[in-house]
């Protein structure tokens, strides 16, 4: 087979792997990799990892589609929805399933795999996305992933929920907390929520007595807001 129609052919799949190449080739284990060794060395392929590989260079097509299953959240989603105009540093991928090594770096940009149990896998969806299938959360499960694993602080979640309430579906947003079950999390939303005017009485019968920092990354020192139990140790 010719070079071109083994790249056209791999250039139809986000990732793959020697497995791919052989049965492409029709070939065996040592050609299949003979030949990648040498469409690596000619830049025709990129290395994600160990056996995965692909002609992709952007990371929307590539990085839900290393590990199944996963999807991507948190500042990439939020980007992808223009819910915020900063550019992600990092590709955060949700997934159940344990991964050895849990950050790997593609074209400079790290993409971190989060292993998150079976009942806070939910809440995202198969988008086409050029000629291919991603995998991402929805707008409102990648506001709540973002606080859920701390990976973004209160204060970017908040403004960017209020600059764009119009986007967001907040009666979705709370039916999602509910699912989560975190008493935690449930506080810090129902401040947020609160101080954005939206309706929080779902979410104000579920939280306990116990006092929380409504900021993670900073200590625990400030006013107590006694309705929803949280330390304001900032002032979004």
């Amino acid at each position: 087979m010719k070079k071109l129609e083994l790249l056209r052919e791999l250039n139809k799949s986000s990732v793959f792997n020697l497995k791919k190449v052989k049965e492409i080739m029709n070939t065996n284990n040592d050609y299949a990799k003979l030949v990648i060794h040498r469409l690596k060395k000619d830049k025709l392929i990129f290395e994600i990892e160990r056996n995965k590989y692909t002609i992709q260079k952007d990371l929307f097509i590539i990085a839900s589609n290393i590990i199944w299953p996963s999807y991507i959240s948190c500042w990439p989603a939020l980007r992808y929805y223009n819910l915020t105009e900063q550019l992600p540093d990092n590709f955060f991928i949700i997934t159940t399933k344990a991964k050895k090594k849990r950050e790997i770096e593609f074209d400079n940009i790290k993409i971190i795999f989060i292993k998150t149990a079976p009942k806070y896998f939910f809440g995202y969806k198969k988008e086409r996305y050029g000629n291919f299938d991603i995998f991402i959360a929805d707008r409102e499960k990648a506001i709540i992933d973002s606080i859920l694993f701390k990976k973004i602080s209160i204060s970017e979640i908040y403004d960017s929920i209020k600059n764009n309430k119009e986007e967001i579906n907040f009666d979705l947003l709370i039916n999602y907390l509910i699912k989560v079950k975190n008493k935690t999390l449930i506080k810090r939303f129902g401040f947020l929520l609160d101080k954005l005017g939206i309706d929080t009485q779902k979410l104000k019968k579920l939280i306990d007595s116990k006092y929380v920092s409504l900021e993670y990354f900073v200590k625990t020192k400030g006013e107590k807001n006694k309705k929803w139990k949280v330390v304001e140790n900032v002032n979004p």
